[in-house]
């Protein structure tokens, strides 16, 4: 029987500002009852409550779909970009759906430059669940801000990414410069 390798890097990672958000969490979880149907789409549920948006950490919306930060980033401040109306795939929206979802990719691209002041933005679209989309049912586009050397050895050698900022605060920064729109 051969023994399996050790993985190299840290065995614990330091991320002691994680707390307030392990804690607010629980008291959500306490007190928020029982949970809420889902659609399996948490795009769709979060535009079919714009109440919530705070909560959702949907930082713009219009009348046609919304920008929001996603939730497991691989980049701090990485948006998320989808219609309200959920489709698989881009060529099953309309033209004029099309040209909607373009003009929501602009303004997040504006966002993000005007809030991050970012080097590179990658842009994509994962369609279908082989090319790895999370919700292969609501087509979506990503925006991720890039900079020289934000991906570095730790995300090599201790197979993590590090996120330095929480998604409240980030949201926050996004919606202040969304309010100067």
């Amino acid at each position: 029987m051969t023994q399996q390798p050790t993985p190299e890097g840290p065995r614990a990672l330091q991320a002691p500002w994680r707390l307030d958000y392990l804690e607010a969490a629980d008291k959500s979880e306490r007190t928020a009852g029982a949970p809420k149907a889902g659609s399996g789409s948490f795009l769709l549920d979060a535009w079919s409550a714009p109440s919530d948006d705070r909560h959702t950490h949907v930082i713009y919306r219009d009348a046609h779909g919304l920008i929001m930060l996603n939730r497991y980033p691989y980049a701090n401040g990485h948006l998320l970009v989808a219609l309200g109306e959920p489709r698989p795939t881009l060529l099953d929206y309309t033209p004029a759906q099309r040209t909607a979802l373009w003009a929501l990719v602009e303004t997040a691209t504006d966002l993000m430059q005007r809030t991050l002041e970012p080097q590179g933005i990658n842009l994509g679209i994962n369609q279908g669940r082989a090319a790895g989309a999370g919700v292969p049912q609501h087509l979506h586009v990503h925006l991720v801000p890039r900079w020289s050397g934000d991906v570095n050895f730790l995300t090599t050698v201790g197979e993590v990414r590090v996120i330095p900022g929480s998604l409240d605060r980030m949201a926050a920064r996004y919606r202040a410069v969304a309010a100067t729109r």
